[in-house]
């Protein structure tokens, strides 16, 4: 099988894992434990999308996650069928609402949130089908203050 899946490092990975249940209904499909409470690689499904996975960091080895390096510059586009629910669960669930829920230019409700292992996800929420050229219209419009 052939694939993009995305792979968090986080600073608890047990405690991630609890987190990624509890706010984004996710499934434990793999769970490899590591060394003490360590997790040396998970894997997990949210419904309706397709797998990630994760592990502690392990500095020895060079992963890090997103705290311990101040920051990410990556962004997990997630599709979901209700933006304004499921960014209230991740909120109650621990997550930081970066951008509320709004209307995009681009067809798509969508909102950003930080979870508590410093990993931004994009949660979007399809409205409408556009064409490319559509998209560029209002792309530009956008950046012209329109």
């Amino acid at each position: 099988m052939h694939g993009l899946m995305p792979y968090l490092v986080v600073d608890d990975a047990a405690a991630a894992i609890r987190f990624y249940q509890e706010a984004f209904g996710a499934e434990v499909t793999l769970r490899l434990q590591g060394p003490g409470d360590a997790v040396g690689h998970a894997e997990l499904t949210i419904p309706g999308s397709g797998p990630f996975a994760l592990a502690s960091e392990f500095p020895d080895m060079g992963l890090l996650g997103p705290k311990a390096r101040g920051g990410t510059s990556v962004s997990i586009d997630l599709h979901v069928d209700d933006c304004d629910a499921f960014a209230a669960r991740a909120a109650k669930a621990g997550a930081t609402v970066e951008t509320a829920p709004e209307d995009q230019f681009y067809g798509y409700r969508a909102a950003r949130l930080i979870d508590p292992y410093g990993h931004r996800w994009l949660v979007g929420q399809k409205l409408e089908d556009l064409t490319n050229e559509e998209m560029q219209r209002r792309y530009e419009a956008l950046l012209a203050g329109d």
